[in-house]
């Protein structure tokens, strides 16, 4: 039965539904951002047209107060208007990337963002040419001003930083050129490589890519995960070279921009963008090297159950648990959700409804839909939700996980104004693993007794912990090793790269696995390592979700007022001072000491039931 239904859903995802074909009440409803498509386009003209206007007001900024208020005020009027353009291209283009229309819509947008920066890259230079006492005579003599002094703020804490206008329109025009490392390896990695078959458990022959190959490492057949492995591995070796040099242009762009802005490093250059102090970064690869301990322990345990002589890189992902993932439908999801969020009181509670019945999520899969799942939107829409809804576990907390995104989204749009109605990615990832921390402690409690769910679900938590916290900071070492190697002149060739990652790897892992030497080229497939230090914040955002979960599930009402102050905050203060109000100190270790604390336990408890 079990290969039978293995061969159906793999027949099935040969036979995508087009989207047409997909029942309207399962895809989101992406008329209440633009009724059609002549409205995108009215408005992609308004801020096109705006745009030498913009020009235009360089070299007002020093005039009066209230001209710095006209110039901050037509800036953000339109970068408002493109933001609402920008999404609606993208979502419309990701629900069916063949579609040639919704392809060119989605560049003129990425083109008329990139023409907008360009167009406003005087501002930051030319603000910087205000002193605090010209900064203090402008709120008095204009007080509407106020409404944006810690937007200005950010910009003066840059004050050494930013270059001249004629530097900053250069570089913003130049945008295309530095990401060329990341767009080449887009290219390579999504569209040219070309992957061998291979042989499912079931016996079928399977075209190997990226998403089979994340499903073929969770078989529970040993052939086939090694087999994925080393026909994966066989591939980007061939290449290894030319993902060197994408991966070193990428580095180099980081440093260059780091040096010329004066910066210390790239790292405290990346940081800086969204005010979080290096110490943060530190303290993350500091204490996760004090706790790799238990990682060891887990792999070891991993290596028990599993009964294997030697455990290799490609057993770590097959789930330690027989038989299949405990079933959930899209519907049944929903209402585990809806429960397991009770603890946030029923205002909360009450928008995770509207999200649900207003066709705020695009649920199914669809032929040349994008893959993943993200959550995505503008100040003047609700937050909308892409899934590619399979009936597991999984999907149960990736629709928890992004429904976290989406309420902060929604209480920071409605609680702050424009300038201040988004957040760095930094607290981002807190909110959508906060709620994956209370879904794992409602389940917990709701299968106290049932000792085979409670294995699935702590499985499910052990291993999304060390795939995120500790897997994450293995990449942030990593990344942070080459820039500060490639700072010292140090070339980045596949061989040293492939050399120092494999013994990373060998770190982070212990002696109960094989750091096979295919692992080694692992750092050549990752897209997240040209995202210019990104990676840590999954591991801080999931080790501080872990903290405010335990304090929201088993503390006072006093826990769930602060966490949704932290949600309702946007940007109005940094991320660091937002985390505290919400009971957080990410300068200090102790939220990763106590989610460290947390994954212990839950290790004790899951060696206890075998």
């Amino acid at each position: 039965m079990t290969n039978k239904k293995g061969c159906n859903e793999m027949s099935e995802t040969q036979k995508l539904p087009l989207r047409k074909d997909v029942p309207a009440d399962l895809t989101w409803d992406l008329t209440t951002i633009y009724q059609s498509d002549d409205q995108f386009e009215k408005d992609f003209v308004s801020v096109e047209k705006t745009l030498p206007s913009l020009k235009k007001l360089s070299g007002t900024l020093t005039q009066s107060a209230a001209a710095l208020l006209t110039a901050t005020e037509t800036m953000l009027t339109a970068a408002r208007k493109l933001e609402k353009v920008y999404v609606y291209a993208q979502l419309k283009n990701d629900q069916d990337t063949s579609e040639d229309s919704y392809q060119a819509m989605y560049a003129k947008a990425q083109a008329l963002a990139a023409q907008f920066g360009a167009a406003t890259a005087w501002f930051d230079p030319e603000l910087l040419k205000l002193n605090d006492k010209q900064m203090t005579s402008y709120y008095e003599a204009q007080p509407k001003l106020r409404d944006y002094k810690r937007l200005y703020d950010q910009t003066f804490a840059k004050r050494t930083h930013i270059l001249s206008n004629e530097v900053e329109e250069v570089l913003a025009g130049a945008d295309d050129i530095f990401s060329s490392g990341e767009k080449t390896f887009g290219v390579l990695d999504n569209t040219d490589l070309s992957f061998p078959t291979v042989t499912d458990e079931n016996g079928h022959q399977v075209q190997l890519s990226q998403g089979v190959y994340g499903i073929l490492l969770e078989s529970t057949n040993r052939d086939v995960r090694r087999q994925a492995f080393q026909k994966l591995y066989e591939v980007y070796s061939q290449f290894q070279h030319t993902l060197a040099a994408t991966l070193t242009t990428n580095v180099k762009n980081h440093n260059f921009k780091a040096n010329v802005r004066q910066y210390h490093s790239a790292l405290e250059a990346a940081l800086s963008s969204t005010e979080i102090p290096v110490k943060v970064y530190d303290n993350l690869i500091s204490e996760v090297n004090k706790h790799l301990d238990l990682l060891h322990r887990y792999v070891a345990l991993r290596k028990r159950i599993l009964g294997v002589d030697e455990l290799h890189m490609y057993d770590l992902y097959t789930p330690l648990i027989g038989g299949k993932s405990p079933k959930y439908t899209f519907d049944e999801s929903k209402k585990v959700a809806l429960d397991a969020l009770q603890v946030m009181g029923p205002q909360y509670v009450n928008h995770v409804k509207e999200e649900f019945n207003n066709r705020w999520i695009d649920v199914v899969e669809n032929r040349y839909k994008r893959s993943g799942g993200y959550s995505s939107g503008t100040y003047d829409t609700n937050p909308f939700i892409l899934l590619n809804w399979k009936d597991n576990l999984d999907n149960l907390y990736t629709l928890i996980h992004e429904t976290g995104h989406s309420m902060h989204s929604y209480y920071a749009s409605h609680n702050q104004p424009y300038q201040y109605g988004d957040y760095s990615i930094f607290v981002a990832e807190i909110a959508s693993t906060t709620n994956e921390n209370i879904l794992t402690d409602y389940l917990l409690d709701k299968f106290k007794d049932d000792d085979k769910m409670k294995r699935y679900i702590l499985n499910y938590y052990l291993d999304g912990f060390k795939g995120t916290v500790f897997r994450q900071t293995q990449f942030a070492e990593f990344e942070q090793y080459i820039h500060e190697q490639d700072a010292k002149g140090q070339p980045l060739t596949a061989n040293f790269l492939d050399n120092y990652y494999r013994q990373l790897n060998q770190k982070y892992y212990g002696e109960s696995v094989i750091s096979d030497k295919e692992i080694g080229l692992e750092w050549s497939r990752i897209p997240h390592f040209y995202y210019n230090f990104y990676v840590y914040q999954y591991a801080t955002g999931f080790a501080a979700a872990s903290t405010l979960a335990d304090n929201i599930v088993n503390g006072d009402a006093e826990h769930v007022e602060k966490y949704l102050n932290y949600l309702k905050s946007g940007s109005s203060d940094t991320p660091i001072n937002v985390m505290k109000k919400a009971g957080v100190d990410m300068t200090q270790p102790e939220y990763l000491e106590k989610a460290f604390r947390i994954f212990e336990e839950r290790l004790d408890e899951f060696e206890k039931l075998f």
